[in-house]
């Protein structure tokens, strides 16, 4: 089957252009934590913008593999998403929403696709990125359910908290408003998830 003219082509297509949709899309709420003061989280979704980054990359490298004709225009027809506001709470529930569509419903049918027209290679790398939207969708829902009901910074048991502008630890129920030994404000502490 010619690669560029398979219906696995025109699936990487979209998928590139939805993961550099989704990294501009959590740029956003990656801004909106930072302008509310939590700065920690902030650096949270970072991580998860690069993986976005390297998702569409990865989809980017597949396409340019084509032997068969140079590509210099792909047209794709797809819905993308538009929900988020400039709230950031709901922002983290539509994040997870987006990203649960993604590996339960488009990634598993792309592979299925890839598999069908024996494009193994490409099937397996929509498996992995499945694996990995799953935990970003994990990781919204938990980050949504914290600061709806004001729990980012409480725990039920003591916990380690970490300053993340000076390393200052503290093992306590509740994070402090403000460091104690640089005085960063709570946006700074981290949940120290080595201890």
């Amino acid at each position: 089957m010619e690669f560029t003219k398979s219906k696995t082509f025109n699936n990487l297509a979209k998928s590139f252009a939805g993961e550099c949709q989704a990294r501009v899309r959590y740029e956003f709420i990656e801004y909106g934590a930072r302008y509310n003061g939590y700065k920690a989280l902030a650096e949270v979704v970072d991580k998860i913008v690069y993986n976005e980054f390297n998702h569409a990359r990865m989809f980017y490298t597949f396409m340019q593999q084509a032997k068969d004709r140079e590509i210099t225009n792909v047209e794709i027809n797809a819905g993308y998403p538009f929900k988020e506001k400039w709230d950031l709470t709901d922002n983290f529930r539509i994040a997870a929403e987006d990203e649960r569509r993604e590996a339960e419903i488009v990634y598993p049918e792309f592979a299925r696709v890839a598999r069908e027209e024996g494009f193994e290679e490409i099937a397996e790398l929509y498996d992995n990125i499945i694996q990995v939207e799953t935990c970003h969708k994990m990781q919204f829902e938990q980050i949504y359910e914290q600061l709806k009901n004001g729990s980012l910074y409480k725990r039920e048991q003591p916990v380690k908290w970490k300053c993340g502008d000076c390393g200052y630890e503290a093992t306590a129920n509740e994070a402090w408003e403000e460091c104690p030994l640089c005085k960063a404000k709570q946006g700074s502490v981290l949940l120290d998830l080595e201890s």
